[in-house]
C-alpha cells in the first residue's frame, strides 16, 4: 500500500503495516505529514521541549504519569458526593453494569481519571468521538496497569453552549459510497439556548427514517438504529439523548458518561465561580499571557482574550456573557456588584456555567483528572491554561492526543497496494489522481508515443523558430501561434485517450473512487466528516471491542486500519 508514505521518520518503533489479533491490519503514518494537522501536534508528540512548560506534564514520560497520580491523590475532593451525582445520572439513563462500577470507583481515595469529552452531536456526532471514547478506555485500563492504581474513563458530554449549526447534522456513505448528510429539524431556542436546554420533538422520528434510508443495509442495521431510536426519542432532551447512546455503545467496556450541564453538580464546583468573579479577568489575562507564549514558540493561540472578559456565563435566562465595566460586572444589559454576583454564584450556582478557559478548571475539580483525551483544536487552547490552574489551586493533568484513524475495507486496502496509490493522494481534489493512475496504466506503447510525439513537435518547431529570422522575423510570432496550436491538439488527443482509459478500465475507476469516498468523503478526513453510526452499521458493535484492543495508544501516528 504504497508503503513509502509509511517510512519511519523518527526514532520510533516501525509502523510498517501489521496484523493485529488476526482482525484488524493497522498502518502508521507520521500526523506531520498531513496539511490539516496543526503543527503544534507535530511538536507535541515529536519535539516536547518546544512546548515545555505550557502543560503539566510530558505525557511520553512515564515518570509523569507516576507524577500525576501522586498530585491528584493528594488534592482534597469531595469523592463521595461526585460519585453520588454519577450515580443519579446513570440510573436516570439506565447504565449498563460496568459503567456503573466504574463510576462507584471514583468514591475511593486512590481511584484516578482519563476524562475526554465532545459536544453533543446528532446521533452520535463524528468518529472522532468515538475514537475520544476509545483512548480515553485505552490510557485507563493502561493507568491501571502500570500503575496499579483503579482508573477510570469518563466522558465529558459538553451541552452548555448553544453552537446548534455544529451538532444538528450527521454524514454517512450510502450503498453508492455517496456522502448522504441528515439534519435534525431546528429546534425551540436552536442557536439561543444552551443545547441541554433543547428538547427534541416529533420530527426527530422522520430524520431517523432518514438516517435508515441513507444507511447501506447490513445485518447490524436493525441493532444500530434500534440504539438511535431508544435514544433519540421526542420529549427527551437533546443532551441526554447523545448520553444514553454513548453509554449504550460504550458503557459495557466501563465508560463513565457526564453530562455537564446536570444542575446537580453545580454546588460541587460552585467555589470555582465564585473565583472567577471574585478576580474578574484574570482568568482572561493569564490566558493572555499563555497565548503570547505559545506564539513566540511557535504556535498561534487558540483563545484570543479580552482583559474585560469573565470566564462564566450566566444560563438564568439564556446564556449570555460575563463582563467586566470598571467596579461592576455586565450581564446581558443588567449590571451588579462584582460581590454581589459571586454571592449569587455561592447561593444559585446552576445558573452559571464555565467558558472554554474554565471549563477544564470545573472538570479537574470534580473529577481526579491524571490526563485528559484532547484533539488538536483542545490542545492548543490547554496550553495556555497552565497559569489558570496554578490560580485555582487544582493540579493540571497531562494532556494524551486522541487516537487518530481512517477505516478502510479490504477491499479499499487491496487496491491501494496493488495500484501503488499512496493515502495522501486520495485527497486530491477532482479527478486528477484518477488521471494520473489511469496513465500509468496505459499500455507502453500509446504512453510512449504520445510523449514521443510531444518531443519532436517541440523538437522541430523549435529548429523551425530559429531559422525564420533569417526570413522574416516577424513570422516568429506565427510559429508559437503554430506550436500553441499543436500543442493544444496533443493534449487534446491526450484527454480523449484518458477517456478510453476510463471506459476500458471501469473497474479500476470504480474502486479508486469507491476508496477516495471512504478515505476523504468530499476532500475532508473521514474521521471528522462521517459518523460514527456509519462505521457501527457497517461493522458492526464488536468494532468497539476491536478498536480497544487492537489500535495502538501513539500521539504521533495517524492510523490506517483495514477491517
Amino acid at each position: 500500500m504504497a508503503l513509502r508514505e509509511y517510512d519511519n521518520v523518527t526514532a520510533e518503533p516501525s509502523t510498517a503495516p501489521r496484523e493485529s489479533a488476526g482482525r484488524i491490519s493497522v498502518a502508521g503514518i507520521d500526523v506531520r505529514r498531513f496539511p490539516w494537522i496543526r503543527p503544534l501536534s507535530g511538536d507535541y508528540a515529536y519535539n516536547f521541549a518546544q512546548v515545555e512548560g505550557l502543560y503539566g506534564g510530558n505525557p511520553h514520560d512515564p515518570d509523569g504519569w507516576l507524577d500525576a497520580v501522586r498530585r491528584v491523590q493528594a488534592q482534597p475532593r469531595d469523592r463521595a458526593g461526585v460519585a453520588e451525582l454519577l450515580r443519579h445520572q446513570q440510573e436516570e439513563r439506565g447504565a449498563p453494569d460496568p459503567a456503573r462500577r466504574a463510576a462507584a470507583q471514583l468514591a475511593l481515595p486512590q481511584s484516578v481519571a482519563v476524562v475526554t469529552g465532545q459536544q453533543a452531536g446528532a446521533f452520535g456526532g463524528p468518529m472522532y468521538t468515538l475514537l475520544k471514547a476509545i483512548t480515553a478506555l485505552q490510557l485507563a485500563r493502561r493507568t491501571e496497569q502500570r500503575q496499579g492504581v483503579p482508573a477510570v474513563a469518563i466522558f465529558w458530554v459538553e451541552s452548555e453552549d448553544h453552537d446548534w449549526e455544529e451538532i444538528k447534522s450527521c454524514t454517512v456513505l450510502d450503498a453508492e459510497f455517496q456522502p448522504r448528510t441528515v439534519t435534525l429539524a431546528d429546534l425551540e431556542g436552536a442557536g439561543e439556548r444552551p443545547v441541554a436546554q433543547l428538547t427534541l420533538d416529533s420530527g426527530v422520528e422522520q430524520t431517523i427514517d432518514e438516517l435508515a434510508a441513507a444507511l447501506q443495509q447490513t445485518e447490524f442495521t436493525a441493532t444500530v438504529l434500534g440504539d438511535i431510536r431508544a435514544a433519540w426519542q421526542p420529549g427527551t432532551g437533546m443532551a441526554r439523548a447523545f448520553a444514553v447512546w454513548l453509554e449504550r455503545v460504550l458503557g459495557p467496556y466501563g465508560l463513565v458518561v457526564y453530562e455537564a450541564a446536570d444542575p446537580a453538580a453545580k454546588p460541587l464546583v460552585a467555589d470555582v465561580f465564585v473565583r472567577e468573579l471574585s478576580s474578574p479577568g484574570q482568568t482572561a489575562t493569564l490566558a493572555a499571557r499563555a497565548g503570547e507564549e505559545l506564539a513566540a514558540r511557535g504556535h498561534a493561540p487558540q483563545v484570543v482574550t479580552q482583559a474585560d472578559n469573565v470566564a462564566l456565563f450566566s444560563i438564568e435566562d439564556g446564556r449570555k456573557a460575563i463582563k467586566r465595566s470598571g467596579d461592576q460586572l455586565v450581564v446581558g444589559e443588567r449590571s451588579f456588584d462584582v460581590a454581589a454576583l459571586a454571592q449569587s454564584a455561592a447561593a444559585s450556582p446552576q445558573s452559571f456555567s464555565p467558558n472554554v478557559l474554565l471549563r477544564p478548571i470545573v472538570q479537574d475539580t470534580l473529577f481526579p483528572t491524571i490526563c485528559y483525551v484532547a484533539g488538536p483544536s483542545e490542545l492548543a487552547y490547554l496550553g495556555q491554561l497552565r497559569g489558570v490552574y496554578e490560580q485555582f489551586g487544582v493540579p493540571m493533568p497531562l494532556m494524551f492526543p486522541r487516537t487518530t484513524a481512517t477505516l478502510l475495507d479490504s477491499g479499499a486496502t487491496k487496491f491501494l497496494k496493488k495500484y501503488d496509490v499512496s493515502f495522501s493522494e486520495l485527497r486530491t481534489p477532482g479527478e486528477s489522481a484518477l488521471n494520473k493512475l489511469l496513465e500509468s496504466q496505459l499500455p507502453a506503447g500509446v504512453d510512449e508515443s504520445l510523449r514521443e510525439a510531444s518531443a519532436q513537435i517541440d523538437a522541430a518547431m523549435g529548429r523551425v523558430m530559429q531559422a525564420l529570422p533569417q526570413l522574416d522575423p516577424t513570422l516568429t510570432g506565427a510559429a508559437k501561434t503554430t506550436l500553441g496550436k499543436m500543442e493544444h491538439e496533443l493534449h487534446s488527443l491526450h484527454t480523449k485517450v484518458i477517456h478510453a482509459a476510463k471506459k476500458r478500465h471501469d473497474t479500476l475507476r470504480r474502486q479508486f473512487v469507491r476508496a477516495q469516498a471512504q478515505a476523504f468523503p468530499e476532500g475532508h478526513p473521514q474521521e471528522r466528516m462521517l459518523g460514527g453510526v456509519y462505521f457501527l452499521n457497517k461493522y458492526g458493535p464488536g468494532l468497539v471491542e476491536i478498536l480497544l484492543e487492537d489500535l495502538p495508544v501513539d500521539a504521533g501516528r495517524h492510523w490506517l486500519v483495514t477491517l
